[in-house]
């Protein structure tokens, strides 16, 4: 059963019983949705997402490039791996790292 977890995100294919699942569990989502790639997911539920971003430097009155990397919950459904493009939603709390879940994969930029 798939529920609708108020983000405009394509639903797995899969289903799980994953209690932590945003789709077929009981955790929800809320706060920021961010688009990253997937650099790590060696631990079987945990993937570690990077996103950049430009950063004004006053000084130069020009941007530099950063980035950072957040760790999420990566749902058996979903099951994301290194080099894929995610979109990543905030939760509660899972652990002392991890406060985001992989809500889909395979994001195409507009």
């Amino acid at each position: 059963m798939k529920k609708d977890i108020g983000i405009g995100a394509n639903a797995p294919e899969k289903s799980c019983q994953d209690l932590n699942c945003p789709w077929h569990g009981k955790l929800s989502v809320r706060g920021r949705v961010i688009e990253g790639k997937v650099v790590s997911s060696k631990t079987s539920t945990t993937a570690i997402i990077e996103r950049g971003y430009p950063k004004f430097v006053p000084k130069y009155q020009g941007y530099e490039r950063r980035k950072s990397r957040i760790t999420a919950h990566n749902p058996p459904c979903i099951h994301a791996r290194d080099g894929e493009t995610v979109l990543i939603a905030e939760c509660r709390p899972l652990s002392k790292t991890k406060s985001f879940v992989v809500i889909s994969k395979n994001v195409v930029k507009e």
